[in-house]
């Protein structure tokens, strides 16, 4: 059964007469109603691309937490070949809100990081709805500098509501380790290419996604907060998170016009969960491009471009 967000009654209600068709025509009715289905299929189609035109922030927050959006686990399954997955921080624990190892990504040699948050309730917490810990941010380090040691790319996947805020991660010394991840993330001498491909939240975002280019899918956010945190922050009430989600700029328009990402990669019409097949391939055709931009390139020069990229935010024109 497809699961229909709130937005989306007018469409939910066409389909469901499609289907509803459907069924009488598979049960043998005399009477053909293949033209009907075929008039309001283009009516949903029409109903589907006019709504996602005009998605407002808070919707896109919807469209980005949409339960059959592909995760980085699908990325990871879809695009990479002999993917050999690396567990433990060496400290403390393994912590499966981050997934990664080593894998080839069209014949090349790469390491993948991906912040995963499971798809039905028991995988979401195993994964911690990919809330990540400190044990996790410090796996991305390993990781990271496995890449380095080996001069092997790095493929970041973002997708996370926020680091895990409990308290054995704040004795475990989260805001550190988000810092450590940063830091390692703009002192890496190979490229390292993020994707938004749902939820960018807060540091827990940043901690993988310091990069040399970040690509984020059409209808993902990137934020400094969740829009529910934000609003109890600045309201005092998390009821207004639709006003935190449209005055944050958190969509991937507003983010690329203040020059915070590098690419939008478009989704199919009605998002990534509606056609995942394509939504992959499409992220994999642009992370295909992006690795091929820093081929030749010196450590130095790499270092250098993830720097000046990052200086270069909030200056003033």
């Amino acid at each position: 059964m497809r699961t229909y967000l709130d937005f989306e009654k007018s469409i939910a209600e066409l389909e469901s007469k499609v289907e509803e068709l459907r069924s009488l025509e598979t049960n043998g009715n005399a009477v053909s109603v293949a033209d009907e289905i075929a008039a309001l299929q283009v009516k949903a189609r029409k109903a589907l691309k006019e709504t996602y035109a005009k998605l407002t922030p808070w919707q896109k927050t919807q469209v980005a937490r949409h339960p059959d959006r592909p995760h980085s686990i699908d990325y990871v399954e879809s695009l990479f070949e002999e993917f050999t997955p690396l567990a433990g921080d060496r400290c403390f624990a393994e912590d499966h809100a981050i997934i990664g190892g080593l894998a080839r990504f069209r014949g090349r040699p790469v390491v993948v990081i991906g912040q995963e948050k499971g798809t039905d309730t028991q995988s979401r917490i195993v994964h911690n709805f990919g809330m990540a810990r400190p044990e996790g941010y410090r796996k991305a380090i390993r990781l990271m500098t496995m890449a380095e040691k080996f001069q092997l790319p790095v493929v970041t996947f973002v997708d996370t509501p926020g680091a895990y805020p409990g308290v054995g991660a704040e004795e475990r010394g989260q805001a550190e380790a988000i810092a450590r991840s940063i830091e390692r993330c703009m002192s890496l001498s190979v490229p390292i290419i993020a994707i938004v491909i749902g939820e960018g939240g807060s540091g827990g975002a940043i901690a993988i996604a310091s990069a040399n280019s970040v690509l984020m899918l059409e209808h993902a956010i990137y934020s400094v907060a969740s829009p529910e945190a934000a609003a109890s922050i600045l309201w005092r009430d998390s009821n207004r998170a639709k006003d935190a989600a449209t005055n944050m700029k958190i969509t991937a328009k507003d983010l690329d016009e203040l020059g915070v990402l590098d690419i939008i990669v478009e989704e199919p019409v009605g998002g990534a969960h509606r056609d995942r097949d394509a939504a992959l391939q499409s992220i994999g055709d642009q992370l295909a491009r992006t690795l091929e931009s820093f081929e030749g390139q010196s450590a130095q020069e790499i270092r250098r471009h993830r720097r000046d990229k990052f200086l270069e935010m909030g200056v003033a024109q």
